[in-house]
């Protein structure tokens, strides 16, 4: 069940990380998944570095740095898809 809630804010945090980043991002759905829950683990690490992880109530902070965790990771992960598919727009 775990692992169906890593998948699940995956590709929330996916999505909401490719809806923030300006332009169209060629990366597929599969790999969207990935960098969420790479970017989920990212900000999990940076909330436990500051000391804030487990809060009382709901843990914003820690919502927050998964976010940005999750927007890096795509980031990077459109630039190294698109380095290695070619150039955006570009037909196989």
């Amino acid at each position: 069940m775990n692992w169906l809630w890593a998948i699940i804010v995956g590709l929330i945090l996916g999505l909401i990380a490719k809806a923030i980043l300006p332009g169209k991002q060629a990366i597929p759905i599969w790999l969207t998944i990935i960098c969420g829950m790479v970017g989920s683990l990212l900000g999990n690490w940076a909330a436990s570095a500051l000391g804030v992880r487990h809060t009382s109530g709901i843990d914003w902070i820690r919502h927050l740095l998964q976010l940005a965790g999750a927007v890096i990771v795509v980031a990077i992960g459109d630039r190294l898809w698109v380095g290695t598919r070619g150039r955006r727009g570009a037909r196989a």
